[in-house]
């Protein structure tokens, strides 16, 4: 998976902070335009988190980075779960997560570069999804960007016969 070298230093710090607090440190993202970044620290734990837990996280998240101090200027932090589209950053999550759906997005040029389809895992160097019925295997190398595609149940169906 593909990720800039300021990320992959703040996640490598991060990610041994968020196990010692029983967590599993989903993302880093950058976000923002060239005046003020934003930084996007994303976790969550076995049941899922709660706004106690993310609160708690503000503050040692928060001082990690001004540790690090990555940023000549201010930046903005927001420290959230990963929510219904969760970002899928490691190989682990394509085993973890078959048989959802998923948004893919590669670096592939003259060929198709973006997929939606099912999780099938992930095999060798290849992660392996199951698009509209066909077996399509991609290379995980090639992976620039991928989420859960969320699906939202409104109870259709309640109250009927």
């Amino acid at each position: 998976m593909q990720q800039t070298a300021l990320m992959t230093r703040l996640t490598a710090v991060l990610v041994t902070e968020a196990e010692a607090h029983g967590l599993e440190l989903v993302a880093v993202e950058q976000a923002g335009g060239r005046g003020t970044p934003v930084v996007r620290v994303l976790l969550d734990r076995r049941g899922g988190i709660d706004l106690d837990a993310i609160a708690e996280a503000n503050a040692w998240v928060s001082e990690v980075i001004d540790r690090e101090d990555p940023f000549a200027k201010p930046y903005l932090l927001e420290v959230s779960s990963p929510g219904i589209d969760r970002p899928l950053t490691k190989r682990d999550d394509f085993s973890r997560f078959a048989g959802e759906t998923a948004t893919l997005k590669t670096d592939a040029t003259g060929k198709r570069s973006s997929w939606t389809g099912e999780i099938l895992g992930i095999e060798g160097d290849c992660v392996v999804l199951s698009v509209e019925g066909e077996r399509v295997e991609i290379p995980y190398e090639s992976i620039v960007k991928a989420r859960l595609k969320g699906v939202v149940d409104f109870g259709k169906g309640r109250g009927t016969k």
